[in-house]
């Protein structure tokens, strides 16, 4: 039973699951003075499609300007990275400290070209009795494995193609409450529940949407009211053990809340509302040969089920119309990285859509993309990475299906005190 316990807290420990609340945290005044380190991340970008056409690409039925600069409603910015030739993608600064023997505060700062923003600012309960832990402020979202993650922690420079049609580059990353329950049983179990605002671009939202749109001396508005208050509720349960030498780490995830989707802005202006849910499936599991080398294969799997009506203009661009849209659409991807030693690692992931239904319709679902990468790292503070992409799952309204090669060389470099990642 003690080397089960052992093995179990140490397979947790390696998925980087630090935040879970054992036993309560000693304060220590020396933390008045916070932790702070900040990230940088650059890259040189290859790829067969110049920037001006690589926003109009989609996934059909699913998403549309995922790379490249583009906007929804008031917001502009680029994907990682974004432009052939160099790119700057951020530095990220982040400071942590405890406040007092209650609590510990942490703030990431997202820097690029296009300005600043705040990306987490909470602070967490460190006193809680009964496995018990709260969360308050800005922060992502434990839906999943890889929501949860920073940029500089994946194992590839991109998101998986599934995460990027449902729910952007961002993922879910709210304002809101968090609470979450470790059970006192002999394997890691835990339980968790979140109140978000519900600001997600790509597929939760409540925000206003209020645009006029000039068609040969015409006016038309798309026009929706904002909805007070949060509005969407993220559940999960994850449970971590071990088989034989193997750790194991999975679960699964819920989300529910309204979308309001503006595109107004778009070539074919549109908006978006409806009531979605999304489910989610994940499996970590990791070998380690010995304390630096190992090989680890991770997959999630995401369904999700949105109802509601699409404000378009008809065929002949001469009045609004507002049929009703049910999508019930789901993918999935699956990786593996195998790590020889500490300075090197080697990767192939598979990402795909296997379900695109709009309307008891089926639309296109041999959506695939292809990845493989190798990185050397100097130290815990230098990656410099070399990846290949084959995405084919877009395409553009005129030309079809496109077939996109992107080779990417990146480099992440980071100074002062960092809190450790999940695997």
């Amino acid at each position: 039973m003690k080397k089960i316990l052992l093995t179990t807290a140490c397979a947790v420990m390696a998925f980087g699951m630090d935040t879970i609340p054992v036993e309560k945290r000693e304060f220590s005044a020396s933390k008045f003075v916070p932790d702070i380190s900040l990230v940088l991340d650059a890259s040189y970008v290859d790829r067969n499609v110049k920037d001006h056409e690589v926003s109009n690409l989609e996934l059909e039925g699913i998403a549309h300007g995922l790379y490249g600069s583009h906007s929804h409603g008031e917001h502009a910015h680029s994907s990682y990275n974004a432009s052939n030739g160099f790119n700057l993608n951020y530095a990220e600064l982040v400071l942590s400290s405890s406040v007092d023997p209650f609590f510990e505060m942490n703030g990431v700062f997202h820097y690029s070209e296009e300005g600043v923003e705040i990306e987490e600012a909470y602070v967490t309960s460190t006193a809680l009795d009964y496995g018990l832990r709260a969360r308050l402020g800005k922060f992502n979202s434990n839906f999943g494995y890889l929501n949860e993650q920073h940029h500089h922690s994946w194992d590839f420079n991109d998101m998986p193609l599934v995460y990027e049609g449902f729910l952007g580059m961002h993922g879910i990353n709210e304002k809101g409450i968090q609470f979450q329950y470790t059970a006192p049983t002999d394997f890691y179990l835990m339980a968790g529940v979140e109140i978000l605002q519900g600001d997600n671009e790509q597929m939760f939202g409540n925000s206003e949407i209020h645009s006029e749109v000039d068609v040969n001396g015409t006016d038309f508005d798309f026009e929706t009211e904002g909805e007070d208050g949060s509005t969407l509720t993220v559940a999960y349960v994850k449970t971590a053990f071990d088989i034989g030498e193997t750790a194991i780490l999975t679960g699964l995830s819920y989300a529910s809340g309204t979308s309001h989707i503006d595109h107004t802005d778009d070539e074919e202006a549109h908006m978006f509302i409806a009531d979605s849910k999304l489910y989610g499936f994940d499996l970590v599991a990791k070998y380690n040969f010995d304390s630096y080398s190992f090989f680890k294969l991770q997959t999630e799997v995401l369904y999700r089920d949105m109802d509601g009506t699409v404000t378009k203009f008809n065929d002949d661009q001469t009045a609004l119309v507002t049929p009703s849209v049910k999508k019930e659409q789901a993918g999935a991807y699956i990786q593996a990285i195998y790590a020889p030693s500490k300075t090197w690692a080697m990767g192939l992931r598979y990402d795909t859509f296997f379900k695109n239904t709009i309307n008891d319709v089926d639309g296109a679902d041999d959506l695939a993309k292809y990845s493989v990468m190798t990185e050397y790292k100097t130290s815990e503070f230098a990656r410099f990475r070399l990846q290949y992409n084959r995405n084919e799952a877009l395409s553009e309204d005129e030309e079809g299906r496109v077939d996109m090669n992107t080779i990417i060389f990146s480099a992440n470099i980071s100074i002062g005190a960092h809190g450790a990642h999940a695997f």
